[in-house]
């Protein structure tokens, strides 16, 4: 189980250990792979290339990317994960990584809670 809470512009945030950092992770509900990564994550967490990947942002905007894939560490488990860098300092999580579990948001308390139900 994972708790996080609701950030200050209304997004589900958590807190994710990612080689030996701690970092903010943000709950995008509306991204259906499994990460978005710091670029500079990217050698330290043995990232293989396996592809380009064209994503379809808001407005129909699309962006072609590198497509990575990476052992992944999530709810004490880990899974084998593909992921896209970008020159950023905060992961975004998709509902794909989440898809054995049950994720819960409460905006009125502002509590976050994922969980494992496989």
């Amino acid at each position: 189980m994972i708790t996080g809470r609701v950030n200050t512009l209304g997004v589900p945030a958590i807190t994710l250990d990612v080689a030996g950092q701690s970092w903010n992770a943000l709950i995008d509900t509306g991204f259906n792979g499994d990460l978005e990564l710091p670029r500079r994550l990217r050698t330290s967490l043995g990232a293989r290339w396996i592809g380009t990947v064209t994503s379809i942002l808001a407005a129909g905007q699309t962006v072609d990317e590198d497509r990575y894939q990476l052992p992944f560490s999530f709810d004490g488990k880990v899974t084998l994960a593909e992921a896209t860098f970008v020159a950023c300092e905060e992961i975004l999580i998709g509902t794909h990584l989440l898809r054995d579990h049950r994720l819960e948001i409460n905006f009125v308390t502002k509590d976050v809670l994922i969980e494992r139900v496989r």
